[in-house]
């Protein structure tokens, strides 16, 4: 089983976007929350966005490798 499918089925609402290697940060005070995969920025966030307009959850949600030390 793949990371992704391990993280989405322990999130049934959907990913968390901090987990996802799409997901940013802006520094535009008033959308604060970005997704580089969908091409957008928002003042929630973007799985919030994406459940709201299509109704389902994000498709595009790639896990961040995690980092070895």
């Amino acid at each position: 089983m793949s990371r992704a499918h391990k993280v989405l089925e322990a999130n049934p609402r959907g990913a968390p976007c901090s987990q996802c290697v799409h997901y940013f940060i802006t520094f535009d005070v008033r959308f604060p929350y970005g997704c580089r995969a969908m091409g957008f920025k928002s003042r929630q966030q973007p799985k919030n966005e994406i459940l709201a307009v299509t109704g389902a959850a994000c498709v595009t949600f790639t896990p961040k490798v995690p980092l070895r030390r």
